[in-house]
């Protein structure tokens, strides 16, 4: 390891080993794909970058000596494919390795990825085509959300450009193959050929392009990467980033995942269409000179999970608290040996106390929480030095300075909620805005003015803080439940609730209400042995005002076989809170009729 990140961080540490400040810095050129990935593979081009497999029995292992040949291959392609700087790209390759040729080559021209995910329908393609001005499409021919663009297309007029990448099964099984060994074929990488009409053939016309792509002229400041990042109203915002995103994820991979560089390797579970991704699969990772472990599954089952971390013998581990709990909640997980193991994080989801314990009971190690959004990377998490409380996120990361602001901009005190802001005019004239916070939301100076003003970046997040500086996550502004004049987050009603034996995952949301304006409502999946009863739903509700203040127990309580998740696991809320307006309305539509109207 040549410990390249040095050269782009300023670091100190306390007399304890706490890092106490953090500082990032970078030349006006910085591109991650040239400056990281392409000078590894330079000083060491056999150095282990990725070890990917999927369930069907394929298995890759990529240098950055590897990345650097596919990438640029990749990048003459699209240049020929008609892609310039400044384009934004659209990527659809769930967990397919094509997906890191896409994304270094699109650095490399200067274009913009603008990642997605599979689970796209009509309507979903058509906003993010248009809204972006997307002229360059590249899908995996995996499901059916190639025949879903094809039906969007007569709709989106700057499309000009459709890529087919043949996945080889994903997940799904070889569909082309003879046997589920060979999916790439006797040649090995991108060997299997994708035939649709009007589609390009990424694979076949990767593999015959020139290997050699010179460095071309790009400015860290330029736009790098665009998400979409969806809220509970409205269309989806475009999250824009440029390259300072990339090293601002050295928090997230040093500090936090604590990746190891040298025979270490980090699996983060993450589709590439959703920002985790790039959290724990490339950019603070590769900066850190690290090895990563993709799984290229459709559906996840914690077993194979297990026998992943055990045969490829993981080191550092990422997942939502949901996959934590699916692993722990597995019958066989006695028969895996975990011991590779040496630090697991998690976010996005309460981590209640009782599946810390039982995680440190059976690894010996703690969970380590952070917080992030789309817009940002990690900026609030427990770090190497610091004791993580079950249930925090941690306290602020020293790269940005993070408050919790109430409504009139004051901060807030001790153990009163508020927005958690992120100070946007550092005062520094050389980097007047911190790194890796958005650039903009794209072609929307509106919200952009509203969540970046008064020089803090507001991330719509609330949470309070302890005596000790430790952030306590409450929920969004808009999951919020705001009752008989208490303001209730669902996050501590969940956590309260998954400990009760009869629970096995839950949700809690809002349900409007003509008296107390809304009242807390919590979606359960039971466990093994029980049974939805009214006596049941009692039992919650007593065990839930036993153990936080009784106004926030749920005066409802629905029962479902699974909860509606993102394919990275994490609970979609808004939908639940989508099907009870709906379920409504509908009700509000019968009335008249029902009662002679």
């Amino acid at each position: 390891m040549r410990r390249i990140y040095e050269r782009y961080t300023d670091e100190v540490y306390d007399e304890n080993g706490l890092l106490t400040s953090f500082k990032l810095h970078w030349p006006e050129d910085y591109n991650f794909a040239y400056d990281i990935v392409d000078d590894i593979a330079a000083a060491e081009p056999e150095r282990q970058a990725m070890v990917w497999c999927n369930p069907e029995g394929e298995e890759h292992r990529f240098s950055f000596g590897d990345l650097k040949y596919w990438s640029d291959k990749t990048a003459n392609y699209l240049v020929d494919k008609g892609v310039v700087a400044g384009d934004m790209v659209l990527v659809i390759l769930r967990r397919h390795y094509q997906f890191w040729f896409v994304a270094l080559a699109l650095a490399k021209i200067g274009a913009v990825i603008v990642p997605a995910t599979f689970m796209l329908k009509e309507h979903d393609v058509e906003y993010r085509v248009n809204s972006a001005g997307i002229k360059t499409l590249i899908c995996t021919d995996v499901g059916d959300i190639a025949a879903v663009i094809d039906r969007a297309l007569p709709n989106c007029p700057s499309l000009k450009t459709c890529i087919l990448v043949n996945g080889g099964g994903g997940g799904q099984g070889a569909r082309n193959a003879p046997d589920d060994s060979s999916l790439s074929g006797s040649d090995g990488i991108c060997a299997m050929s994708a035939v649709r009409a009007g589609w390009a053939d990424f694979n076949s016309e990767v593999r015959q392009a020139n290997s050699n792509f010179d460095r071309r002229q790009t400015k860290a400041a330029d736009p790098m990467i665009m998400y979409f990042s969806s809220g509970t109203t409205g269309n989806p915002k475009m999250v824009l980033h440029d390259s300072s995103y990339s090293l601002a994820h050295l928090g997230t991979a040093r500090h936090w995942q604590q990746v190891r560089s040298d025979g270490g390797i980090h699996f983060t579970i993450a589709d590439t269409g959703w920002g985790k991704a790039v959290w724990g699969k490339l950019y603070g990772q590769f900066v850190m000179e690290a090895c990563v472990f993709t799984y290229d599954f459709d559906r996840f089952v914690p077993d194979e999970i297990c026998a992943l971390i055990q045969k490829y013998r993981i080191t550092t581990f990422c997942a939502p608290p949901t996959m934590y709990r699916l692993i722990m909640g597995s019958p066989q997980l006695g028969d895996y040996d975990l011991s590779s193991l040496e630090h697991s994080t998690t976010a996005g989801e309460a981590l209640n106390p009782d599946l810390f314990a039982s995680w440190h009971d059976h690894t010996g190690l703690n969970i380590f929480e952070g917080f992030g959004q789309t817009e940002t990377p990690v900026t609030i998490c427990n770090i190497n030095g610091m004791s993580p409380k079950p249930g925090s996120m941690g306290r602020p990361l020293p790269l940005y300075e993070t408050s919790i602001l109430d409504e009139n901009g004051q901060e807030c005190a001790t153990g009163q909620t508020g927005e958690i802001c992120i100070r946007v005019n550092t005062g520094n004239s050389e980097q007047p805005y911190p790194p890796g916070i958005l650039l903009e939301y794209y072609r929307d100076a509106a919200k952009t003015a509203e969540a970046v003003c008064n020089g803090w970046y507001h991330s719509g997040d609330t949470a309070w803080r302890d005596e000790e500086g430790y952030f306590w996550y409450v929920g969004r502004n808009d999951d919020i439940i705001k009752s008989s004049g208490y303001r209730i987050g669902p996050f501590e009603i969940e956590s309260v609730l998954i400990e009760h034996p009869a629970v096995r995952e839950c949700a809690v949301t809002g349900v409007p209400d003509p008296e107390r304006n809304a009242i807390v409502k919590a979606t359960v999946v039971l466990a093994e042995g029980y049974r939805a009863s009214e006596a049941l739903s009692q039992e919650l509700q007593e065990w839930v005002k036993e153990q936080t203040a009784p106004y926030k127990f749920p005066r409802i309580i629905d029962y479902l076989d699974e909860l509606p998740k993102t394919v990275n696991g994490k609970i979609r809320r808004a939908a639940i809170r989508t099907a009870d307006l709906e379920g409504a309305k509908a009700a509000a539509a019968r009335a008249p009729e029902e009662f002679g109207g």
